[in-house]
């Protein structure tokens, strides 16, 4: 089972590219070193990505040139 739930990370934003843009950028800036928002079990910055997206941590505003 995927968790967090696909309808809950739908719910979060417009379309699955949006969802799969946001969270690679974010699992980026965790990589780099940014602090996670959330408590996570998991280590995986992609999975932590994802939970922080879930519980509306982070934002997303979309611009003519992509996705801030």
């Amino acid at each position: 089972m995927i968790n967090p739930p696909l309808d809950t990370l739908m719910s979060k934003v417009d379309c699955k590219y949006t969802l799969a843009v946001l969270a690679a950028k974010r699992a980026h800036e965790i990589m780099k070193g940014d602090s996670a928002l959330v408590d996570s079990k998991s280590k995986k910055p992609v999975t932590i990505a994802l939970e922080e997206i879930a519980r509306g941590k982070i934002v997303y505003q979309r611009t003519k040139t992509g996705i801030k």
